[in-house]
């Protein structure tokens, strides 16, 4: 009899390992592990991934590289849109997720699968992401969820492990860690609290350098193109060196507190130096390249696209309307940024750029005005009064 095929969303982690071997053992599955990078495994890490896969009886692994995918249809919108979520988080796990489940699906469909399964908790934002990117995309393949359904804990899954003959190190590390090129997430006891933060040892990347470093980004129509005068086609390897440089100074930490999809408040630290050193960058240019209007119009769109990515809705075809949007805006961000790297912390020094609205032959903010006259500035600033002059006149008319 010919077994059923499932491709199992597969980390190398213990829920996915467990996921693995009781598919295979307890369901009868034909199961295929499938590891999709977003930049966070290395060749190293990879190939440990794999070797672990058939060990629990995979009869399949594919390791799927979605790196420079997700940049281009995720990570640079969300530079256009200085994305960063209730002013704090780079969407990194987030984003990441929702193509990771794209890849997962498509690869189901080239193999014919029957099923699909995720080691997902169900209180968290991943089991949305996951079933809902799958349910949109192929909703004739069935959705298994062990890890979930069964409630299980850690101990049940190493016991369950070790007595059917695999033996590996899944010793509970204090802190869980999340990398990927957009950023990396830490949870810990510290993160289900109200009142603590993380402690400096539960961040991956630790201080390096003292003194100060200068580093310039150049940006051309919103998108990186050149690190420290160094000319960049690609733009995924522009991200991580920008990254190794600025992690050096432990920069980009922070704890970012919001509203799950399911409903509940939830902690997460991270630590995201290329993410916010290059959105912050990248808004400093715009805010001398943009019109006022632009910035506003593009500080809602931009909010909007980040929480609809957050909340797994990337299918929605609203988002293609918003990229257009951004795409759009992009036309004119064009230039240099010079930063000032410095032990926890980054100064924004200023920008070069022909398409700087600073530089105008109109007048020089505080010093001269070239384009109009010291009449033509009375004679406007009377005007714009009208309205707020009508109101108070309004109330003194009241209280008689």
């Amino acid at each position: 009899m010919t077994r059923q095929k499932v491709v199992l969303a597969y980390s190398g982690g213990l829920d996915t390992s467990f996921c693995a071997m009781y598919l295979s053992q307890e369901l009868g599955y034909e199961v295929y592990t499938a590891l999709a990078n977003t930049g966070g495994f290395s060749e190293e890490d990879l190939k440990k991934v794999e070797e672990r896969a058939y060990k629990l009886g995979a009869v399949k692994h594919v390791n799927l590289d979605i790196t420079q995918e997700y940049y281009e249809k995720s990570i640079k919108y969300m530079i256009f849109g200085n994305v960063l979520r209730n002013g704090t988080y780079p969407i990194s796990v987030s984003s990441e997720r929702i193509f990771q489940a794209i890849a997962i699906i498509n690869y189901a469909k080239e193999i014919g699968a029957d099923f699909v399964a995720h080691g997902s908790t169900g209180a968290g934002n991943d089991q949305v992401r996951f079933d809902l990117t799958f349910d949109v995309l192929a909703p004739e393949i069935g959705i298994i969820t062990p890890t979930r359904d069964m409630v299980l804990t850690r101990e049940y899954e190493i016991n369950y492990l070790k007595e059917h003959g695999f033996e590996a190190d899944f010793t509970k590390m204090e802190y869980s860690i999340n990398k990927g090129l957009w950023g990396t997430s830490i949870g810990g006891k510290e993160t289900l609290q109200s009142n603590q933060t993380l402690p400096e040892e539960a961040y991956p990347s630790q201080l390096q350098k003292d003194g100060e470093e200068t580093l310039t980004i150049s940006f051309t129509e919103g998108e990186i193109s050149a690190v420290n005068g160094k000319t960049y086609t690609d733009k995924v390897k522009a991200i991580q060196d920008i990254e190794k440089i600025a992690s050096a100074y432990a920069i980009g930490r922070d704890m970012h507190i919001g509203d799950t999809i399911i409903g509940i408040k939830g902690r997460v630290g991270f630590e995201a130096a290329a993410p916010l050193v290059i959105i912050n960058a990248h808004k400093m240019l715009e805010k001398h390249t943009l019109t006022k209007w632009q910035q506003y119009w593009k500080d809602q769109v931009g909010n909007w696209y980040g929480m609809f990515l957050h909340e797994a809705q990337y299918l929605e075809p609203v988002m293609r309307d918003i990229e257009a949007f951004l795409q759009s805006s992009q036309r004119n961000v064009t230039g240099t940024v010079i930063i000032q790297l410095k032990p926890y912390r980054y100064t924004l020094v200023g920008v070069e750029s022909d398409f700087d609205l600073m530089k105008t032959d109109f007048g020089e903010y505080g010093e001269i005005n070239k384009a109009w006259t010291a009449e033509d500035a009375k004679g406007f600033t009377k005007i714009t009064a009208i309205p707020t002059k009508i109101f108070f006149n309004n109330q003194k008319k009241n209280k008689k």
